[in-house]
């Protein structure tokens, strides 16, 4: 199965909670739920959809790349929201990353997320080659 390597993003519920930013084992790649919040616990584009996939998208990247993998290496993602009408801003954000990528996903929305300035959280999940 390889080794298990835990990637952290400093965050300090991840040692309350008991997560990691990503995980790798092998050749995969999780990446755990993100939400549009800066190193300094900050919302960022707080109200809009897009900004916030916007975001989300660039911090699982960089999640990605700490595990020794790149964006184009995503083969599914889950996207949860908690207002389905923002459908197209949040597909617009996630199109212009993986439009040549084309990976599974799925989105849906949920009652609510941790904090009410969440307007949605991203998985992704990634195989490399080894």
């Amino acid at each position: 199965m390889g080794n298990r390597v835990n990637i952290s993003s400093g965050v300090r519920w991840e040692s309350i909670v008991g997560y990691s930013r990503a995980v790798r084992i092998g050749n995969q790649v999780l990446v755990t739920g993100t939400v549009a919040v800066d190193e300094n616990g900050k919302v960022v584009g707080e109200n809009d959809a897009y900004k916030q996939a916007q975001f989300i998208l660039k911090r699982i990247e960089w999640a990605l790349g700490k595990a020794g993998a790149k964006i184009s290496d995503v083969v599914r993602t889950r996207i949860f929201t908690t207002d389905i009408s923002q459908w197209e801003k949040i597909g617009k954000a996630h199109g212009e990353v993986f439009k040549e990528i084309l990976p599974c996903t799925t989105m849906v929305e949920v009652r609510a997320l941790i904090s009410p300035e969440y307007l949605l959280e991203i998985e992704a999940d990634a195989i490399v080659d080894e």
